[in-house]
């Protein structure tokens, strides 16, 4: 086959990129992998030991979740209206960015054992991990109740623990984004930021009482402000919230999610009166659906109900804690909003008291002010930064590569500083980033890219099929069929395995090549050698030497490699024993790299039949002389222990193709652990055409290597003659067959 045509990779790339759809774009692999590595880069610092999963889907009409985590998986609904919504790709990744930032968070900072701790002894009617602290008479009366209620009806323990988990999860969604947007200001908490924008631009403002509290509760603990409306703040549901604005408060910048589950019950007994009315709606509506013939559970209902508020996130699930940190408290993104807000608060509570205070705090009013009117009151500064202003940013820029990490150090102190202290900035401002569109660039050049090399290599299938078909067998092979199989888009599960187990084997590789390299770099470039025995030239500089080596000469650059390897491994079922399929992978993955490495052309196939009463031969195409996407490296991970071996065909396929080629010295290597045995190809008749083959190629200019690693050793001596290779240890098989190589490098 010619070289690959780099022109032809090229102009199918730009194809493929302008033909690819919002669609194939945001339920890509290759996307899910780009925010996989994201997580990966940026939890680093957490010693995190999972690598995150993402998975993108587009399902226009699945209105049930937009995103979702179970701790092990973060799965986003790419076309769910509130990402179709906007317009353009850049703001629409910019939403997929800010929901895969929420539900990393949930991954990172949510304490799932604690919350699991907490419903079990909810159960029971118990607090976890301590009771709420019961300030006034109406507490006390709201608890007593509350549990009453509770043991009266399984339904109602199960809307109980329905409603708490909402509570906690609204929360955790307000905790979890005020951590990552302080830890993570670059593209993870620009998306974020439009995700945040978007729902709080598009948050109704408050009606139903006990989803209006909700709604005005996730309002504060994501955003810092509340959406009133055309409502007095004097109204219940809002006064009911400012009643809870210190716990809130609490919950949302302690790293204890006990003391957030503290906060839960609180709010659980404080609200108690709307709860128990909204758990009765709910238990209505879920009589009606099911008499409907439509109702699942008491639940499934209310978090269906719940789940429209505008701004909330499906509630995690998981059985793992947070990431392991020192306690303590953080510093919210929502501070200054929340202080406002509070602020207004406490001059309607000042209002009430004292009709004649027409307050002074001036921050407070305006905040008010502008949330009466519905507008928010960060509209003037994102318009701002909208337009270019907010000043110097530092966040950083997102890139394909990884860059260095600070090595571990053994220290024996920290420094102690003085003077510190803990100061609020109101005048913070979200920082644009503004590197989005070339994010999008990168992520739909790695599509291009990926599309039209699988579509070469589709083709490539094909010609090597054709090929094939054109190679005549011989008659002990008439009637057999042929087929050439190889992966054409590497999946991520093959690079994986192929990361996990190749360093130790890439350097015994590295090994290998160290005599080699330094002398194939130099005749490459060519150059003056000196220090020669013998030559035609004379050097002056060296005449005073008394070991003759007073030679130079002038060599010319070579750059055709003089050497071509073709390495053919036996799949058959046998190879499944003694981890000899293991041994052959190993072995073709280290002499894969050294070849590649030294710029040795090398193929690497394996063969198999396909099985009981099925007259095909399977070859399976491992690595090509000649790559599209590099990842021939990835498909050797796919060697394995099959079927039968009818071994004449394939040997005869690879040697055709390798008798093709333009090097000098051409090696076609075998590895096999017995004879040839397949369903009417067996015995001597099946030694005699291999044989055969052996003579005919030889005559080509093929030189053989037949590896025995199996028991069948003697029967492979008497088959290839002096050709054969014992392997009687097979931990020295990769050295060996590299070995046969290095003997053949002429520098």
């Amino acid at each position: 086959m010619a070289r690959v045509n780099h022109k032809l990779v090229k102009q199918r790339l730009n194809e493929k990129r302008s033909s690819i759809t919002d669609r194939q774009f945001f339920s890509s692999r290759i996307l899910a992998g780009h925010f996989e590595d994201m997580a990966e880069a940026q939890t680093r610092r957490y010693h995190y030991n999972r690598r995150v999963r993402v998975s993108l889907g587009w399902s226009p009409f699945d209105r049930s979740f937009v995103a979702r985590t179970d701790n092990q998986i973060v799965q986003i609904n790419a076309g769910h209206e509130f990402v179709t919504g906007v317009r353009g790709r850049p703001k629409r990744y910019q939403i997929v960015c800010g929901l895969f930032t929420h539900e990393l968070g949930h991954v990172l900072y949510t304490d799932f054992l604690a919350i699991q701790t907490y419903m079990n002894f909810l159960a029971v009617q118990r607090w976890y991990p301590s009771p709420p602290p019961l300030k006034t008479s109406a507490d006390i009366r709201n608890e007593t109740t509350l549990w009453e209620y509770s043991k009266a009806d399984k339904l109602n323990m199960e809307a109980l623990q329905a409603v708490a988990h909402k509570i906690d999860n609204i929360l955790e969604d307000g905790y979890v984004e005020n951590r990552m947007l302080n830890n993570f200001p670059g593209s993870l908490g620009y998306g974020l930021e439009t995700v945040r924008a978007r729902q709080f631009e598009t948050m109704p403002t408050v009606t139903h009482i006990f989803e209006s509290i909700m709604q005005v509760m996730l309002s504060y603990a994501k955003f810092g402000e509340i959406k009133y409306g055309d409502e007095p703040l004097s109204d219940i549901r809002i006064q009911t919230v400012f009643g809870l604005l210190d716990d809130i408060d609490r919950a949302l910048t302690t790293r204890s999610a006990k003391e957030r589950l503290c906060v839960v019950s609180l709010i659980l007994v404080r609200c108690w009166e709307y709860i128990r009315e909204y758990c009765e709606i709910c238990k209505e509506r879920l009589e009606e659906a099911r008499e409907a013939g439509e109702g699942n559970s008491l639940t499934e209902t209310i978090a269906k109900a719940l789940g429209k508020l505008s701004g909330s996130s499906s509630i995690g699930s998981g059985s793992t804690s947070a990431v392991l940190e020192s306690a303590g408290t953080d510093s919210s993104s929502t501070e200054g909003k929340r202080a406002a807000t509070k602020s207004a608060a406490d001059k309607e509570k000042d209002a009430e008291s004292e009709e004649t205070n027409t307050g002074s705090g001036g921050t407070g009013g305006d905040s008010a002010g502008e949330n009466e009117s519905g507008e928010s009151a960060s509209g003037t500064s994102e318009a701002e930064n909208a337009d270019g202003g907010g000043g110097e940013t530092r966040k950083q820029e997102t890139t394909s590569a990884e860059g260095g990490r600070i090595p571990l150090v053994q220290t024996d102190s920290v420094s102690e500083p003085v003077g510190g202290m803990v100061e609020r900035n109101d005048a913070y401002e979200r920082e644009k980033y503004d590197r989005a569109a070339s994010d999008i660039e990168r992520v739909l050049d790695k599509m291009a890219e990926k599309a039209a090399c699988t579509q070469l290599e589709n083709e490539r299938i094909r010609e090597l099929n054709e090929a094939a078909q054109n190679i005549s067998y011989g008659n002990i092979h008439s009637g057999v069929k042929v087929r050439i199989n190889r992966i054409a888009d590497v999946d991520e599960e093959l690079v994986e395995e192929y990361q996990t187990i190749s360093p130790p084997l890439l350097s015994i590789s590295k090994q290998l090549q160290k005599s080699l390299l330094q002398k194939l770099k130099e005749e490459r470039r060519g150059g003056k050698q000196t220090g020669l025995l013998m030559g035609r030239r004379l050097d002056t500089h060296a005449l005073h030497r008394n070991d003759g080596k007073v030679f130079y000469k002038n060599a010319l650059p070579n750059e055709i490699p003089e050497l071509a390897v073709g390495l053919l491994l036996d799949e058959s079922g046998s190879m499944s024993r003694s981890d000899r399929s293991s041994y052959a992978r190993a072995a073709a993955i280290i002499l894969y790299d050294f070849c590649q490495a030294l710029k040795i052309p090398v193929m690497v196939y394996g063969h198999s039949t396909g099985g009981y009463d099925d007259s095909c031969v399977e070859l399976y195409s491992y690595a090509e002389f000649d790559s599209f996407d590099q990842d021939d490296k990835y498909r050797l991970m796919d060697i394995a222990a099959r079927n039968n071996n009818r071994d004449g065909a394939p040997l005869r396929y690879v040697a055709e193709r390798l008798s093709k080629r333009s090097e000098t010295v051409k090696i076609l290597i075998l590895v096999s652990d017995g004879q040839p045995a397949d369903y009417g190809y067996s015995g001597t008749a099946a030694e005699e055409d291999l044989r055969g083959i052996k003579r005919e190629y030889q005559r080509k200019g093929i030189l053989f290597v037949a590896a025995a690693i199996g028991n069948d050793k003697k029967n492979i001596e008497r088959i290839y003659g002096d050709s054969f290779l014992d392997i009687t240890d097979l931990k020295q098989l990769p050295v060996k067959l590299t070995s046969v190589v290095k003997r053949h490098i002429k520098v």
